[in-house]
C-alpha cells in the first residue's frame, strides 16, 4: 500500500520566498503585469500610491451601483458588493478619513434608495444600521476638526430614515446617543 502524499496549499509564504529572487526591474515588471491584469488591481495601486484627483471615486461608484441600482435595467441591490468596496479600500490604504467618508456615503446611498423606491428588505435595513454604527466608529477616530461635517451627514441619514420604518430611525438615534453625539 502506497502512502498518499499530502499536498500543502500554496500560501503567501511561498510567494514571498519567490520574490526574494527578483531584482528591481523584475519586481517592477511583476507589478506592471498585475496592474494590467484587471481594473481592481489598478484601483488598488492608484489608492495605495495616492494617484489621481480622488482616490475614493472608484469605491463610491461601486457603492452607488450596488446600493442604488438602476431598476429600469433590472439591476439588483447588493449589500455584500457594496461592503466589498469598503473592504478593498481598507486593504489598499485604510486611511481613517477616507474610511469615514465611504461609510457615511454608504449610509446616504442605502437610506436614500430605500426611501425613494419604498424598499421593504429587513436584511438591507439591518446592514444599513450596522454600517451607520461603523460610520460613527470611523468618525470617532478622526481629529475633532473633521467630525462635524460627517456627523451632519449622518444626522441627515437618520432624518430620512424615519420614512423607512422597521425601527431603522430608532436604532440610528440609539446609536447616536450611545456614541455621545446626541442626548
Amino acid at each position: 500500500m502506497k502512502a498518499s502524499k499530502i499536498k500543502k496549499a500554496t500560501s503567501w509564504s511561498d510567494v514571498k520566498a519567490r520574490l526574494t529572487h527578483f531584482d528591481h526591474d523584475g519586481l517592477v515588471g511583476l507589478v506592471h503585469d498585475l496592474y494590467t491584469a484587471n481594473k481592481d488591481n489598478q484601483i488598488f495601486l492608484h489608492t495605495r500610491f495616492g494617484l489621481g484627483e480622488d482616490v475614493l471615486a472608484p469605491y463610491k461608484v461601486t457603492i452607488n451601483r450596488w446600493l442604488w441600482p438602476d431598476m429600469f435595467r433590472n439591476q439588483n441591490a447588493s449589500v455584500a458588493e457594496a461592503k466589498k468596496s469598503i473592504a478593498r479600500y481598507k486593504k489598499a490604504i485604510g486611511d481613517p478619513e477616507g474610511l469615514a467618508e465611504l461609510t457615511v456615503f454608504y449610509c446616504e446611498r442605502a437610506s436614500g434608495f430605500s426611501v425613494e423606491v419604498g424598499l421593504q428588505d429587513e436584511g438591507f435595513f439591518i446592514a444599513l444600521v450596522r454600517m451607520f454604527e461603523q460610520a460613527l466608529q470611523a468618525i470617532a477616530r478622526l481629529p475633532d476638526a473633521l467630525r462635524p461635517l460627517l456627523m451632519e451627514r449622518l444626522d441627515a441619514v437618520c432624518e430620512i430614515s424615519q420614512n423607512i420604518g422597521y425601527g431603522v430611525e430608532d436604532a440610528m438615534r440609539d446609536l447616536l446617543v450611545e456614541y455621545g453625539t446626541h442626548d
